[in-house]
């Protein structure tokens, strides 16, 4: 439960980043960022699964890259849901999103987390 509060909060840190560098990623504010990640972490528990099912021969092909895509429509359905307080410009902007965050909890994992588990 920690671990999840956790990761809910990284996200939504991230996705303030993310709007402070894209003008086309808004976010009404703090709030807004952590209701953000949590539809977001409820889309991913949910719905991800289900579209890597059904895209799974176009994801093979891609070797993964189509994964950017599945965020980027997990991101799409989350701005969907919260209205005008999460507002994404457009799917390009979506796509480039999701590699953003992917690559940023790449460095917080491997930068942080990871050495911290070491030091146990």
């Amino acid at each position: 439960m920690i671990r999840w509060l956790v990761s809910i909060l990284v996200n939504a840190l991230i996705l303030i980043v993310i709007a402070g560098y894209f003008d086309s990623f808004h976010l009404s504010g703090i709030g807004a960022a952590i209701t953000a990640s949590f539809i977001l972490s409820i889309l991913n528990v949910l719905v991800k699964p289900f579209l890597i099912i059904i895209t799974l021969p176009v994801t093979v092909l891609t070797l993964g890259l189509f994964l950017f895509v599945i965020n980027a429509i997990t991101l799409m359905i989350t701005q969907g849901l919260m209205g005008d307080s999460f507002n994404i410009d457009g799917f390009g902007t979506a796509i480039l999103a999701a590699i953003v965050i992917s690559l940023l909890h790449l460095l917080i994992q491997k930068g942080i987390v990871e050495p911290l588990k070491d030091k146990k």
